[in-house]
């Protein structure tokens, strides 16, 4: 038993691990679905409760917040598009166009990526009108009053040069003027990627100042499809101030809206598992931030942010600048954005996790791997054996210390008959034993304590980093992302038929339940039959659990336990312990003798 010890650490937490996704992915994936029925058919019966302004808004007043009233979507999407006039968006990353209602980017499409593996399937739609049942958009407007006149809001029409089209190479210049002398100026541009420059001009021609706020807001109707796990945020997120990241879930401002301090820079939006949408005020202006669920009308969640009011003097200018993020949430690039635009803490828009300090350097090193090599799941191999050979002195000691426990294990058995009814004089005894002998009996267990961040660093990459998405390795795997698509109900594709899916084992799950195996086997066989039970069923039951993890974190799983079978062998010959696998694989076949009678 003491030999085991240290192996049936690791199992139980491994077993604690797969249970864990089973109760946080598998449950709540159910779940999700349900919920999103029961909202789908809600939605259709919400009435509408109030007639908006033009453009699906009504307007704010000086001392409200973001506008906020919206109108129940039913309108199709070429039907919201026909609606008012556009500019066309067309760079290397995206496509769609701006809602000259309300200056609105609320038709988004992220050309580089597609819905499914298939790359003639449709490219992702990231943003969508507000008239439709998917609305999705972000808007930046200004709050004023009676004496200000109207101001660029939702329901505004700005006007833009005939045939003007967005580029990463040709800005585009919007411009509105209202009753009371005051022009508004703006100027869009976009990178060759994700990042809006929103320049706003306004100027003051009128005989009065004008006092007015500018807002921002990032809305949309619906919660994404993905399943809520624990280990992948989804929902509202921003760096706001003194407060730091702030990670807001859906179901958490359904109850109650979260209000920030009054806060001077960072940025505030909603992020997806890949995708996000995100708005960075002005630096230099303190403003309030919200993150809010409304049930009138359409239902929707909103993130927005409202300045404190400045004031324009007659014959005077003022200039703001906002910077619009909406796409891809693609390592590199928001790494780049943080440091050329000085954003704080935007990195933290792709969900690193707790351990931020393991994760991000992980990927680092997987990229490495993947430049060099051209594919993800060899990078994933690669990286396994990095990991390995930093963590090689710790499992050295590991088995050093099995080996020793294993030598000890005559003299424990004869302490144990010495002192069979005396329990404190067993136990006295056996750290006098330990102490003589110079033997750690915990020196086995905290190497395995410390690589468990490393294997949820790694899992969290592999899960949360869209550079895995849709990255293919080799023959059938065309999705490191996903759960490996062959099953051996149906032979693996050979028989026309799709087998259960309560009973789908693909290939990789069936050669990871093997290592495991093998792995297993390397230790003796426990006298006890509860425990010889264990080490013969958790292969098997590993296999079906991990059918549903993303085929990567299958491939890793299997290769970190051939080079653990590797490793293992490696070092218990170089403590002269003998490896028990060939035996213990003899004694699988072996017949075994009849009782005597």
């Amino acid at each position: 038993m003491e030999n085991n010890r240290n192996y049936f650490i690791a199992i139980a937490l491994s077993v604690l691990i797969v249970l864990g996704w089973q109760f946080l992915y598998m449950n709540p994936r159910i779940e999700a679905q349900r919920k999103a029925q029961e909202a789908q058919k809600a939605q259709q019966q919400t009435e509408q409760v109030q007639q908006p302004a033009a453009g699906g808004q009504t307007p704010a007043q000086t001392s409200g917040a973001a506008p906020s009233g919206q109108a129940a979507a039913t309108a199709t999407l070429e039907q919201a598009l026909a609606k008012s006039p556009r500019v066309v968006i067309d760079t290397p990353a995206l496509s769609g166009s701006i809602n000259l209602a309300g200056a609105r980017l609320d038709d988004l499409k992220l050309k580089g990526y597609h819905e499914t593996v298939d790359d003639s399937s449709p490219i992702i739609t990231l943003f969508s009108p507000a008239e439709t049942k998917d609305g999705y958009f972000t808007e930046l407007g200004y709050i004023g009053s009676d004496a200000t006149g109207s101001v660029p809001g939702p329901s505004t029409l700005w006007t833009a040069p005939e045939g003007a089209k967005l580029t990463e190479k040709t800005p585009v210049t919007l411009s509105y003027t209202n009753d009371k002398g005051l022009t508004f100026t703006r100027t869009i541009s976009v990178d060759e990627r994700y990042m809006f420059t929103v320049a706003d001009k306004i100027e003051n021609t009128g005989q009065a100042p004008a006092a007015l706020s500018s807002y921002g807001r990032v809305t949309r109707y619906n919660k994404p499809t993905t399943p809520s796990v624990y280990v992948l945020h989804e929902g509202f997120i921003g760096v706001i101030g003194d407060d730091g990241l702030i990670e807001t879930k859906y179901s958490a401002v359904e109850k109650e809206a979260v209000a920030p301090a009054k806060s001077t820079g960072g940025w505030l939006g909603i992020t997806d598992k890949y995708w996000a949408a995100t708005i960075v005020p002005p630096q230099s202006a303190a403003y309030e931030a919200h993150f809010s669920y409304f049930a009138d009308g359409q239902p929707r969640y909103q993130a927005d942010y409202k300045d404190d009011a400045f004031t324009v003097a007659p014959g005077q200018s003022i200039e703001l600048k906002n910077l619009v993020f909406a796409g891809a949430k693609e390592v590199p690039v928001i790494d780049g954005y943080e440091s050329s635009y000085s954003i704080p803490k935007f990195d933290r828009l792709i969900d690193w996790g707790w351990f931020y300090f393991i994760t991000k350097p992980m990927f680092k090193l997987m990229d490495f791997f993947f430049r060099y090599f051209g594919n993800f799941g060899v990078a994933i191999l690669c990286t396994t054996i990095v990991v390995k050979a930093l963590f090689f002195p710790l499992a050295s000691k590991q088995y050093a210390s099995m080996a020793n426990m294993k030598r000890m294990q005559p003299k424990m058995e004869e302490l144990k008959a010495k002192f069979a009814d005396d329990r404190m004089g067993l136990q006295q005894a056996t750290m006098q034993l330990y102490k003589e002998e110079k033997i750690n009996p915990i020196a086995g267990c905290w190497p395995v304590a410390l690589q468990i961040p490393i294997f949820f660093s790694l899992y969290k990459v592999i899960y949360i980093t869209i550079e895995m998405r849709h990255a293919p390795f080799f023959g059938w795997i065309k999705d490191l992302s996903a759960p490996d698509p062959t099953t051996i109900v149906n032979l693996f594709g050979l028989l026309p038929f799709e087998g259960p899916t309560l009973l789908h084992l693909g290939v990789w799950p069936l050669i990871m339940g093997v290592t495991m195996f093998v792995q297993m086997r390397m230790n003796p066989t426990p006298p006890d039959p509860t425990q010889a039970m264990i080490f013969n069923w958790m292969p098997l039951v590993f296999m079906f659990m991990l059918a549903s993890f993303p085929a990567g974190l299958v491939i890793y799983w299997a290769w970190n336990n051939t080079l653990s079978v590797a490793q293992q062998g490696l070092i218990m010959k170089r403590h002269g312990v003998k490896v028990e696998l060939f035996d213990n694989l003899k004694g699988l076949f072996r017949r075994k003798e009849a009782p005597s009678k």
